[in-house]
């Protein structure tokens, strides 16, 4: 007999289909299976939009830029024609989304930062206008811990919102006042949020935390940018990054269930679209917004979520 699925079970399998059970050499049995493979930008998937800001003479800061979704959103706004400064603390990571980039023709300069440190923080901002008008941010950098408020460690919260909440509210404060300095004054600023930005889980209190707070952040800068500097929020399900690969083995062990249990019952249960999205979907959700089809996006929330806090 088989026992409890591990995450290798899921990688590299296509989305929802049958896959073969064996007992030794013998079939038992088919069952659903899903792909968690982090799949590759491809140029063909990338939305490209012709707008008066996507030039190589104003710059996006994108933070995360080392993997899933902040890799997808570097790269893309980079196919559009900006000069991209992707921020992350893993150096390889960065110096591979830079090559991908460049790989579509597109210019990401990565600068290793740590988000945790006012410091580094100033430098990438620093640098970042080095290389033209800075006009959009994209705050993407996210982590996750499994565990509930009465056994969260407090090392770990602080650190989660050091990064998630905080470090997005300081690379804002530091970037507007380029974008109120640049020749028209015009800048956005796009928040990753998340259905747990509208809705909560169980055994994820800080994520919860800082997902609302994005709202609030992106909701305040809009209330003062008079228009001109924007900000949104994009909340979408679960999608295929590192992030939810890592997190299913303490889901399952949270909740005593399998780790196909996880992604069939808990992750994809209330989307009735019964497939994660892709990173690149998600960073043309960030090209939507920050382009002129976001003109009236100020304040507001793009929610891309498979009808999970909608619908029932």
């Amino acid at each position: 007999m088989r026992g409890r699925l591990q995450i290798k079970d899921f990688v590299r399998l296509r989305p929802f289909g049958l896959r073969n059970i064996k007992d030794g050499g013998n079939i038992m049995e088919k069952e659903p299976f899903f792909d968690l493979q982090e799949p590759k930008v491809e140029k063909e998937d990338i939305l490209i939009l012709k707008d008066k800001y996507f030039h190589s003479r104003n710059v996006a800061l994108v933070t995360g830029a080392a993997s899933g979704i902040g890799r997808a959103v570097s790269i893309a706004l980079a196919a559009n024609g900006l000069t991209v400064l992707g921020i992350d603390i893993s150096e390889d990571g960065g110096k591979e989304t830079a090559r991908l980039a460049n790989e579509l023709r597109g210019k990401v300069i990565f600068q290793r930062t740590d988000l945790t440190r006012d410091e580094d923080i100033e430098e990438c901002v620093r640098q970042a206008s080095k290389h033209g008008n800075i006009k959009f941010v994209a705050n993407i950098a996210g982590l996750q811990h499994i565990d509930s408020v009465e056994n969260f460690p407090m090392a770990k919260y602080d650190f989660m919102q050091k990064v998630m909440l905080r470090a997005p509210f300081y690379l804002s404060k530091l970037c507007i006042p380029h974008m109120k300095q640049s020749e028209d004054g015009v800048g956005a600023v796009g928040n990753m949020c998340s259905v747990h930005g509208h809705i909560v889980t169980k055994n994820k209190p800080v994520y919860n935390i800082t997902k609302f707070g994005l709202r609030g952040l992106s909701q305040s800068i809009a209330a003062e940018g008079e228009g001109k500097i924007r900000s949104f929020t994009v909340s979408t399900g679960f999608i295929k990054t590192p992030l939810t690969l890592h997190q299913i083995p303490d889901q399952a062990k949270q909740r005593g269930i399998t780790v196909e249990a996880v992604v069939k019952d808990v992750m994809l249960g209330r989307s009735q679209v019964k497939e994660m999205m892709t990173p690149i979907e998600v960073a043309n959700l960030f090209v939507i917004g920050f382009s002129f089809l976001g003109k009236y996006l100020i304040g507001g929330d793009l929610l891309f979520d498979g009808g999970m806090v909608k619908t029932y």
